[in-house]
């Protein structure tokens, strides 16, 4: 909790902060990386730096997280935080990087808001930052003895044996790990960080849902080549499909995630595009599982040559004994494939029988997420029962700090 000399003065600088965060996140990172330019390898994507994701996504944490100070002192933005220390995990953030950021973020405050910034406006700041950091570190550290790991220890080696064209953009890689230490299974709907030396010799990394059920032994994931339409292609994942061989060995983090399958109830899937990954991932568990609880899977693309991983989901939707699945295609159009509905355009959940008691579990564009979630809280879905992945740096989840408690929705 803020303390009671620092919560008057944090609630009365925030509008300006807010106002100007942005600006701050832009000059912070610019001052990190002039002095730390290590932490562009291996650490920070240097994609969502370039296209000024990152920054907007920092700047929305910081406000949301005071927020939530100012307007409920008695808890913390569990959601947001979580998100967060899932992600760090997987790059093997270490408690000490928290001072590096300290230092550089508040360079950043005091040079955007100059004379503004009072010590005592600095010192309620202060607090709202280590109280953030040290709930992050806290987690983090949480993360990592569940594993058994240190930070530096995340990374494993695995080595490429089969690599598989599933669309004209995405390819499924089935990896194997190289040395005969014992790891432990992911969680369905988790990602690992796959971490690449790039060809000016800087290691970058991305983050990428597991597609199957875990053995303990193999791991796949999908990589959807990213074209820049005008901007530069995405640098990772066009190495990757193009350069990567079977044979070359990759270095993969731990499985983390909070986003994590609930397999103990119904549960909806919905996905557009290569949002389908996490979900075939869950899919795969409860197949696996021998699960005969109501499963239903809605998915969206703009055609079904487009449909990554179509062949394995619909596979295991029909070993599911009671499982259903929708799809809609932009380009419309009929199917060949067994699904029980098949539709033209955007998806639409208004006509779809959901299962009672259901998870729900969205992937895809941030704008399909926000309609579609939106259309599921209209048919009296709790907020509190639908999750949501998203792929690089969140946009959206301060969204979810303005919003009513579950219980009050």
């Amino acid at each position: 909790m803020l303390s009671d000399r620092a919560r008057p003065v944090v609630e009365a600088t925030l509008p300006v902060v807010a106002e100007n965060i942005g600006e701050i996140a832009q000059r912070f990172y610019r001052h990190l990386f002039d002095a730390h330019p290590q932490l562009l390898d291996g650490v920070f994507n240097r994609g969502n730096q370039a296209e000024g994701t990152q920054q907007v996504a920092l700047a929305g944490s910081v406000a949301a997280f005071a927020s939530t100070l100012v307007k409920s002192p008695e808890q913390l933005p569990e959601q947001l935080l979580n998100r967060i220390a899932h992600k760090h995990a997987s790059l093997g953030i270490r408690p000490e990087q928290y001072q590096v950021v300290h230092e550089h973020l508040f360079w950043a405050i005091a040079d955007v808001l100059g004379d503004a910034v009072t010590p005592e406006v600095a010192a309620a700041w202060d607090e709202v930052y280590w109280l953030m950091a040290y709930a992050l570190i806290h987690q983090e550290r949480g993360l990592y003895s569940a594993r058994g790991v240190s930070p530096e220890r995340v990374w494993r080696d695995w080595r490429v044996e089969e690599k598989v064209t599933e669309t004209d953009d995405v390819v499924t890689f089935r990896v194997r790990r190289v040395d005969d230490r014992l790891v432990k299974t992911s969680l369905p709907g988790q990602y690992v960080s796959v971490k690449v030396r790039m060809p000016d010799g800087v290691h970058q990394p991305r983050q990428y849902s597991l597609t199957r059920a875990d053995d303990g032994e193999h791991r796949y994931f999908s990589v959807k080549r990213v074209r820049g339409d005008g901007k530069p292609d995405g640098e990772v994942s066009n190495h990757l499909c193009d350069r990567v061989q079977v044979g070359d060995v990759l270095a993969l983090s731990l499985p983390f995630g909070d986003v994590v399958l609930d397999d103990g109830r119904p549960a909806v899937f919905l996905s557009a595009g290569i949002g389908v990954t996490p979900m075939a991932g869950m899919l795969s568990h409860l197949r696996h599982a021998g699960s005969e609880l109501p499963i239903t899977l809605l998915h969206a693309d703009s055609d079904e040559a487009s449909f990554a991983l179509r062949g394995q989901v619909l596979d295991d939707i029909r070993a599911l004994p009671n499982a259903a699945v929708h799809v809609w295609y932009e380009a419309g159009g009929n199917s060949a494939l067994p699904v029980d509905g098949v539709h033209a355009g955007t998806m639409d959940v208004s006509a779809i029988d959901l299962p009672a008691g259901a998870a729900y579990y969205l992937c895809g564009p941030l704008p399909f997420m926000q309609a579609v979630r939106s259309a599921l809280i209209e048919r009296g879905v709790p907020p509190r029962d639908v999750q949501y992945e998203v792929f690089g740096p969140d946009l959206w989840q301060a969204d979810f700090q303005s919003e009513p408690s579950p219980d009050a929705a």
